[in-house]
Parts: structure tokens; sequence; C-alpha cells
């Protein structure tokens, strides 16, 4: 159970990248009083949350409901994964992301906490479909009460790291986030293809 726990922590804990999301952060609030980057850092990370938490506890039945299976989801789930990761490795997804956030702030966005914070950033494709994957091998009963504690564990983390963006920010420097965004990238490629080899698995398991 704690190895499980870890895994899913360290997994979904890649795809979000809470230091990562710091300069979006920053960039999303730039020119706002402080008390309102507070209520924005408290917000944002929740309505993830929410979302993360909604899409585990129905994400089993939506699959049902679909006529999906776990092999397939863990198949496709673990390529889309890979997508980030070659992005984390090979593009500038932390730049990419605060340029999204600049241009949602200079569109006058109604609310930024909703997006491009909570959503796409944090509650993105990416966490999205790892939450579903986890909570496909979770099941019902102790283990998904683990995935949700994961998922409230990391938008917690979210909101620390925007509390603190100006800091973090300043510590690493443009090189520290992109050699940070890189290293991050390689682990999530290798968590992607074990996904990917447990749909194999699984399906191959299963043929007569």
């Amino acid at each position: 159970m704690l190895d499980f726990a870890l895994s899913a922590f360290v997994t979904l804990l890649l795809v979000v990248d809470p230091v990562g999301l710091a300069p979006a952060f920053l960039a999303a609030t730039g020119g706002m009083p402080d008390k309102v980057k507070r209520t924005i850092a408290l917000r944002a990370p929740l309505i993830a949350a929410s979302i993360l938490v909604v899409i585990a506890l129905v994400g089993n039945w939506l699959l049902r409901q679909l006529g999906i299976g776990i092999p397939a989801f863990q198949i496709a789930g673990g390529l889309l994964l890979f997508g980030v990761s070659y992005q984390m490795i090979f593009g500038d997804r932390p730049h990419r992301e605060a340029r999204e956030a600049d241009k949602a702030t200079s569109e006058h966005a109604s609310d930024v906490a909703v997006f491009p914070l909570a959503i796409p950033m944090m509650a993105g494709p990416g966490a999205i479909a790892t939450t579903l994957l986890l909570a496909g091998d979770a099941g019902y009963g102790a283990k998904l009460a683990l995935i949700i504690a994961v998922v409230l564990s990391v938008c917690l983390l979210c909101m620390l790291c925007f509390a603190s963006a100006a800091l973090i920010a300043r510590t690493l420097g443009r090189t520290g986030n992109a050699v940070l965004s890189r290293v991050l990238g390689m682990l999530l490629a290798a968590y992607s293809v074990q996904f990917v080899i447990n749909g194999i698995a699984a399906v191959r398991a299963g043929l007569p």
C-alpha cells in the first residue's frame, strides 16, 4: 500500500510540476495586489483538486460506460504522458506555460484562478489522464482514498509554491527551471513507458 501511494504521488507530482508552475503564476498575477495574489494562490489549487477528485471518483464508472478497458486506457494514457514528458525534455514547457498565463492576463480573463492556472496548467490533460490511470489501478476502497489523498497533497504543494512563487523564481532562475523540467521529464518518461508495458501485459494475460 505504501509503495502504491508513493508511486501515485511521484507520478502526479511529475505531471503537475508545482515548482515549474511558479513562473506561470507570476505571469498570470502580474500587477495584481498582494491580497488578490494570495486569494488566487488559494483558489486555483482548490479548483484543480475538485476537478481531479471528481475524476478519481467517477473515472472507473465513466470508462465502463464508454466500454473502455483499463489496459486500453493504460496504453493510451501512457502514450499521452510520454508526449508530456517529451515536451518537458525537448520543448519549452515552463516558458510556454508562462506565455499562456501572460496571454490570458492580457486578454483580461475574468478569473485567472480558473483559467489558465487551474485549467489547463494544473488539471490539464496529463493530470486528468494520470488520475484516471491511478484510479483505474486502485479500484474502490482504501486505494481510491489514497489516490484522493495524493491529489490533495499535490494541489497543496501547488498552493505552497504559488505562495512562494517569487522566491522560487529568483532561486531557480531560467537555467535552474529548465534543468528541473528536463530531469522531471526523464522520470515521467520512464513512468509513462511503464504504464504502456503494464497495459500490454494485461492485454496479453487476457488473451486465450
